[in-house]
């Protein structure tokens, strides 16, 4: 019997579930799972889960006391939150969970190692092995060098919101253990550009992560390459044999139903005989090489501007809800 896309690209690629929907995960049973301040703020809102939301606000309110704001009360849940959902999916994929750092911090180095320290106080106070975690951070300098310190603690890090070829160099040279090119955005932002549309190998996000991939191969580097933000199959079709592709359920059923060949597209073989220039990418470099790339530079802005507001709507939320609890609460005698 044949078999569809998604079983032949498990034969080459560690495929991996973009989502905070765990009853998607139950159904397609990724090796690891990613989540983002949008897909958590999404599933927050969805009835199946307000059970995790609500347990996660009456956990913060019984730490803060009863003076302290809604407001107050809401920061330190949705802090809380992707954890919570964190421990749900482990106990689901076999593989890791990454979970963000606040988006809003992604220039800042020390806040980043601050906070990416006491999510794995966390998961550690948990009885969850440091092995089943990544920290996302932003590819900024700040997030890479942040990344670079706890990577020598032990703590594991996905470089995420990363565009650009400047990015994954100070990346992989910092020790990460995995960075997250965005195909989908890099594509987005040349068709928005141009005008025009891409298909198959000719497009601007696959022609990035390929690229990236080859240089790391080429090099020996230890960093692993997960491709993310996928438009179409198509894209994912081109990526087979990368290393982790992360997926959103409505792309993984799409290749679940399809059959028809997959060729392998990416090989670390292939990749240590080509011809490709090593770059050194200091602080300098880096600034030079981000701001001739227009699209890495807008699209890492957007992305972290995107990723903020998310955290600012899901702290509404969670204040929104808090207050709903606690008008329902019998009142104390």
């Amino acid at each position: 019997m044949p078999q569809n896309l998604l079983e032949q690209l498990r034969n080459y690629t560690v495929v991996v579930a973009d989502t905070g929907d765990i009853e998607a995960m139950e159904k397609f049973r990724p090796q690891d799972a990613t989540t983002n301040p949008s897909l958590i703020t999404t599933a927050a809102q969805m009835p199946q889960y307000q059970p995790i939301v609500d347990g996660v606000l009456m956990d913060a309110r019984n730490e803060l006391g009863e003076g302290a704001s809604d407001e107050a009360v809401a920061n330190l849940a949705f802090k809380g939150l992707a954890i919570a959902f964190g421990k749900k999916i482990l106990d689901i994929v076999p593989g890791r969970v990454s979970t963000e750092v606040d988006a809003r911090l992604s220039y800042d180095t020390d806040a980043t190692i601050e906070q990416g320290r006491a999510i794995i106080a966390q998961y550690d106070h948990a009885g969850i092995g440091r092995d089943r975690i990544l920290i996302k951070i932003a590819s900024t300098w700040e997030g890479i060098r942040a990344a670079e310190v706890l990577e020598k603690e032990g703590i594991h890090c996905n470089l995420t919101l990363l565009f650009g070829l400047h990015q994954a160099i100070a990346a992989a040279e910092a020790g990460v253990t995995l960075v997250s090119p965005f195909v989908g955005r890099i594509l987005d932002w040349y068709k928005k550009d141009t005008g025009k549309d891409y298909q198959g190998a000719e497009d601007p996000g696959v022609i990035s992560v390929t690229s990236v991939y080859n240089y790391y191969k080429k090099f020996g580097y230890k960093t692993q390459v997960m491709g993310a933000s996928f438009r179409n199959i198509g894209e994912i079709k081109e990526l087979a044999g990368n290393d982790l592709l992360t997926i959103s359920p409505e792309l993984l059923a799409e290749l679940e139903a399809t059959e028809g060949e997959l060729p392998r597209k990416l090989d670390p073989e292939i990749a240590k005989t080509l011809v490709i220039v090593k770059l050194d990418v200091d602080e300098p470099t880096f600034d030079a090489m981000h701001a001739a790339d227009r699209m890495a530079s807008d699209k890492l802005k957007e992305g972290i501007e995107g990723f903020s507001a998310a955290l600012v709507k899901l702290e509404t939320l969670l204040a929104k809800r808090l207050a709903e609890l606690e008008s329902r609460a019998p009142a104390a005698v």
